[in-house]
């Protein structure tokens, strides 16, 4: 099982190895003794799952200290944009953006370590996401960052006229007008 990393401290690429045959496939898509010899030590309490129609943007989301989460993600059905964002501030790649496309063909799983903001869009007709996460959810800690900030120049591989965006996403401000704690 490959462990890449992506040129930001923490933030890997993991690619499982699939097992195909006519009847389909196998794959261990999490095995901790597995992850820890990758570099990826968390210790994962929850997951998540959440399916979204084609255009969808979710995100740029956060959760503030103490209540920062590392996350694994991954699609088990369609294709998404996934993107995180380092809010490190002592992060040599601090504000650097790493996009990466992960599907169910692909197999391909990003672990997403504290401090970063992290959102996708989804490219296929829909999508069904799924995620782990090391830490409960607060709502006193929420944060974002508005998904087409300019400082951040990300492109979502959504046309604009097809976005699906929630009105909390809409609002979230920009870089410049708030700085994340972490």
């Amino acid at each position: 099982m490959p462990f890449t990393a992506t040129g930001i401290e923490g933030l890997i690429v993991v690619e499982p190895r699939v097992f195909a045959d006519d009847r389909g496939y196998f794959y261990e898509s999490y095995n901790a003794e597995k992850f820890k010899a990758g570099g990826i030590t968390a210790d994962f309490i929850q997951d998540n799952q959440a399916f979204s129609h084609y255009g969808t943007v979710r995100g740029l989301h956060y959760q503030a200290p103490p209540f920062a989460q590392a996350k694994l993600v991954r699609v088990v059905q369609g294709k998404v944009l996934d993107v995180a964002v380092d809010l490190r501030p002592a992060s040599a790649t601090y504000l650097r953006v790493f996009s990466i496309v992960l599907s169910a063909e692909n197999h391909k799983q990003l672990f997403v370590p504290r401090g970063f903001a992290h959102g996708y869009s989804v490219l296929s007709e829909s999508a069904i996401f799924c995620y782990k996460v090391d830490n409960v959810y607060s709502k006193a800690s929420e944060g974002g960052i508005f998904l087409d900030d300019t400082q951040l120049n990300i492109d979502w591989q959504v046309p604009e006229a097809d976005r699906i965006i929630s009105e909390k996403d809409l609002h979230l401000p920009a870089l410049g007008q708030h700085v994340p704690a972490h």
